[in-house]
């Protein structure tokens, strides 16, 4: 089954701006709609923005406008940019397919916003 690795999280303050990483074992990322999630402390997990095989993206309206999702199928990866991040946005970020999550879950990686 497809492991997926996510990076890039970390520490930042309101307004700035971070990138995250996903890298797929598989060569059968390519097909598969790829999504980004987050996990905020007593919250469930949510869809944060996904982009399809052909490149066709989508955005929760809380982040609309400011983070971009994009992929890199020759290398397995996906990425999300962050900008004008909020407080709110702390959570632990996720990476798997959308709709069915087809991958084993990654640990995550941890985005902070905070003064």
């Amino acid at each position: 089954q497809v492991q997926v690795v996510e990076s890039g999280g970390g520490l930042v303050q309101p307004g700035g701006s971070l990138r995250l990483s996903c890298a797929a074992s598989g060569s059968i990322f390519s097909i598969y709609t790829m999504a980004w999630y987050r996990q905020a402390p007593g919250k469930q997990r949510e869809l944060v923005a996904s982009i399809g095989s052909s490149g066709r993206t989508s955005y929760a309206d809380s982040v609309k406008g400011r983070f971009t999702i994009s992929r890199d199928n020759a290398k397995n990866a996906g990425y999300l940019q962050m900008s004008s991040l909020k407080p709110e946005d702390t959570a632990v970020y996720y990476c798997n397919t959308h709709p069915l999550q087809r991958f084993l879950w990654g640990q995550g990686t941890q985005v902070t916003v905070s003064s």
